[in-house]
């Protein structure tokens, strides 16, 4: 069992890279731990850094390197406690899947803890939400995030709405239970009668989010997000059309 956490406490900071992982393994064939180490190096995309001291690289070269040590031995579990919280968001995707590629092709197990729910619906086979210590939801990626069955986990994974009944009511779902919508399940058409209206938009790159309103209650708020560009502006009025909902616990 090997653990990646979220400091670098047994890198040794004076050695090079290439010595840091290259001594997790025994000494009684050195062409093979010259080879493993830097065949894993060269897969992690970090053999550039092989003769760079660890006291030189940045935080999250530090952490690709301790991802690197503890891979090299081929452990039975590795748990890997927030990995990729110090690495660039260029790098992340990548170095997530060379790994995912490593312990599927050795057969190791992993647990990981993370708070980024981009990050374990990508890379985890099963996936286990906690709340204040105690489990409350478990299942496969896509069916928590689909059809959750709480309101923590729902707002966790994907952000969705959470609506009370005399809010859902406003939507023309009658309901006496909670209601999550996802951002995705909202389509709006401007429409000048209409009580509801676009308070906020922000661009967010390759989608647009935007935040929507009661004219009557300024508490109700409803968070959605569109792919394609549209000319709604903020204050415009709109009509909301929900495509898919859900009743969930607290």
């Amino acid at each position: 069992m090997r653990l990646v956490s979220q400091n670098f406490d047994d890198l040794n900071l004076y050695a090079n890279v290439f010595e840091n992982v290259s001594s997790e393994l025994s000494n009684t064939d050195l062409k093979t731990k010259q080879e493993e180490t830097f065949k894993l190096l060269k897969q992690l995309r970090i053999e550039h850094l092989a003769e760079k001291r660890i006291f030189d690289l940045s935080g999250g070269e530090k952490q690709r390197v301790a991802i690197a040590r503890a891979l090299i031995t081929q452990p039975e579990v590795l748990l890997m406690d927030e990995p990729f919280n110090q690495v660039d968001a260029s790098f992340r995707e990548n170095l997530q899947e060379d790994i995912r590629d490593f312990v599927n092709n050795h057969q190791i197990m992993v647990v990981l803890v993370s708070h980024d729910p981009a990050e374990v619906l990508s890379l985890a086979d099963n996936l286990i939400v906690m709340k204040e210590g105690e489990i409350i939801a478990q299942g496969s990626p896509k069916e928590l995030f689909d059809t959750p069955t709480n309101a923590y986990t729902a707002k966790l994974l994907a952000k969705a709405n959470v609506l009370s009944p005399e809010w859902s009511r406003l939507l023309g779902i009658d309901t006496k239970e909670l209601t999550i919508i996802h951002q995705h399940h909202i389509e709006v058409k401007e429409d000048k009668n209409s009580p509801f209206y676009i308070s906020k938009t922000r661009f967010k790159g390759f989608y647009i989010e935007r935040t929507l309103q009661h004219k009557e209650f300024d508490e109700f708020q409803l968070q959605c997000i569109f792919t394609q560009n549209d000319e709604l502006s903020e204050g415009t009025s709109v009509q909301i059309v929900i495509r898919k909902s859900q009743p969930v616990s607290n």
